[in-house]
This record gives structure tokens, sequence and C-alpha cells, in this order.
């Protein structure tokens, strides 16, 4: 994965309109730039072809424009990549799927596609800063369950822009919340260290690192390492895996959803903050389909949108809002539990 910097050029060529918007947007949800995006026969009108690291051909049939093939093999030194199948409908679980795919062909023409948070953008978390006034934990919400394991998980997934919301996210949150959660965030395992001990420092949640054997407590924030998978054994104890990540990058936010889900059902949620791609969209029909609750951030306050904006494409989402509005929701939706939970076990005595 690349830390934050210029990513390569693409252009694309295509005979069919919509194959054509929906390349563009594909690429765009990993910041690629698109200078040129036209038919074979605009290609053929230019004076000059653009400068890009990788033409991007599909057409309906190929054998058709012989005059294009020529024009790109004898101006273009760039790579061209042709063959994709077409687009599905945006938003299905078959395009996420197509958007996978592509990104795949595309990194190995061009290489690691995914941009991370730099060391330099970690560190200055780290720096003195103004935080917000202490919430206080809600009447409705017991107290003293700090420590104890968590019947409930959130899981916090995100990638570029990531470590900044989550951090503003925990810094909302009341001190001893009865939740726990795992924290599952693209970036490059160098800087893993660096990352523990930035958020590390927050007072009323611990970051840790997930260890075989251990099962989630409230308070927790288990950071899922970068590089094997991890898993729910049937004790709802952490286990690692002896193989990779599925997927492009770890860890796989789809694979960590599908992961803890499996044990812990509609007790399992997620938030989704800034991001490159479309990570987690896959699986958030399921969790859905669990009865889990799927929240995402805000647009306009991610570093990229592109991974929160492809889970809300999915219509499984149920709130959308920044860190600080994201931490209120929860604190609000705990309360409310506590309080329905409290109403059912006098109505039953």
């Amino acid at each position: 994965m690349n830390a934050v910097g210029s990513l390569p050029r693409v252009a694309i060529v295509s005979d069919s309109p919509l194959q054509r918007r929906r390349l563009f947007d594909a690429v765009g949800k990993f910041g690629l730039e698109s200078p040129f995006c036209g038919d074979p026969e605009r290609v053929l009108g230019l004076a000059a072809l653009p400068d890009v690291q990788l033409w991007l051909v599909t057409l309906e049939d190929e054998a058709d424009h012989p005059a294009l093939f020529d024009a790109l093999l004898e101006n273009t030194d760039a790579p061209i990549l042709f063959g994709m199948d077409p687009a599905p409908t945006p938003g299905s679980t078959d395009a996420f799927r197509w958007e996978r795919r592509l990104i795949d062909k595309l990194e190995k023409q061009l290489g690691p596609l995914e941009q991370t948070d730099s060391q330099g953008t970690l560190e200055a978390l780290a720096r003195p800063q103004e935080r917000p006034e202490p919430q206080s934990r809600p009447a409705w919400i017991p107290a003293d369950r700090t420590g104890q394991v968590a019947e409930e998980v959130w899981i916090l997934g995100a990638s570029l822009g990531g470590p900044a919301a989550v951090k503003t996210f925990l810094d909302h949150l009341p001190s001893d919340l009865p939740v726990g959660f795992i924290y599952a965030q693209h970036i490059d395992g160098n800087f893993t260290d660096v990352l523990t001990r930035v958020l590390g420092r927050h007072a009323s949640y611990t970051l840790r690192r997930a260890e075989a054997g251990y099962r989630v407590r409230n308070g927790d924030v288990v950071l899922l390492p970068v590089e094997n998978e991890w898993h729910l054994d049937a004790r709802g104890c952490l286990q690692e895996k002896a193989t990779p990540w599925p997927g492009p990058y770890g860890p796989s936010i789809d694979q960590v959803l599908l992961n803890v889900s499996d044990h812990y059902r509609a007790r399992c949620h997620a938030i989704l903050f800034s991001g490159m791609g479309n990570d987690g969209a896959i699986a958030a029909p399921l969790l859905r389909a669990y009865g889990s609750r799927i929240w995402v951030q805000s647009s306009d306050s991610c570093g990229n949108s592109s991974m929160p904006d492809s889970v809300a494409a999915t219509g499984c989402t149920s709130f959308v809002g920044d860190p600080a509005q994201l931490a209120r929701k929860l604190t609000q939706t705990i309360e409310e539990d506590c309080l329905l939970r409290g109403r059912q076990s006098s109505d039953s005595a």
C-alpha cells in the first residue's frame, strides 16, 4: 500500500457511454485521475495522446476497432489493459466484486494503488490538541462493566483518513460504555506500532493488539494485524490463521465483518470510516440480514469517502454522521437498549 501521494493516471476508452461512466467511477474510488475518457473515434481524432501510465480499453467487439489499437501501439509506451467484462448495476454485490477484479488487474500493471496514512500523519495525532469535554455516561447505562467480556461488539473499519476519524470518535464517547470494539485499519504494517502508540494514549478506551485466545472486553479497542487473517472460535476467543487476509489489503474489512458476525450475529455491528475502495460493501448485506446496525461516516467529513460511500450504496446503512455524531448516536443507542431491557425485566418480574 502507498502512503499519501500522487497515483498513476489512467485513460479510459469504451464504445459504451454507460461502461465509460462506470469505469471512470470505479478507478476514481482509488484516487486515480482519468485525463481522458472517451470512445475510440475520439482517440483517433486526438493530435497527441495524453500522458498516462495505462490505457484501459473495453469494447463490445474489439474487431470493430482495428485502427484504435494501431494508434495506441504506435503512439504510446504505456501498457494497454483490455478485456474487462461489463460493469454490473452500481450498488450490487456483483458490482463490488467487479470493482475488486478491476483493481486487481490495474495493480498488476501499476503496483499497489490504495493510499494509507503516512507515519507523519499518524504522529500528528499525538501532538497536543484541544479535546472535547468528557461526555457523561447516561444514567440508564449500567456502570462498572468495563473489563467484562463484551456482549456486544462494534467493528470499526477504516483506511485513508481513518486514524484521525476513529480518534475523534473515541474522544467523543463517554467512558464505561458496555461495548467492545474491533478495529480493522488498512495501514502499512511498518506503522502499526505508531498507530498503537498514538491511539493507545486514549484515557477511556484501551487500544490493544489482538492476542490469540483473548475475548474482547468492554472498553477494549482491539487492533487486528495487517498480515494474517483472524477469526473468533466457538468460545468467542480471537484466533490467528496461518494464511493472509483474502483480497488485496489487510485486514480485509469484509472478512472481519464476516468472521466476527459468524460468532456474534445480531450483536455484531459496524461503523465504516474514511477510506479508499469499497471494502465492507460485500459483507454489509449479510450483517444487515442478521439484524446488525451498519453506520458510515459522512462524505463531507472524510479524508476519502469512497469506502463509506460504497457501503452506503448497498442500502444497508441506518445512520450517517461525522465522527462526533457517530459517537453520540452510539451512546444514545446503547442507552435506549439498556432502557428497553430494563423495562422488559420489570414487566417480567
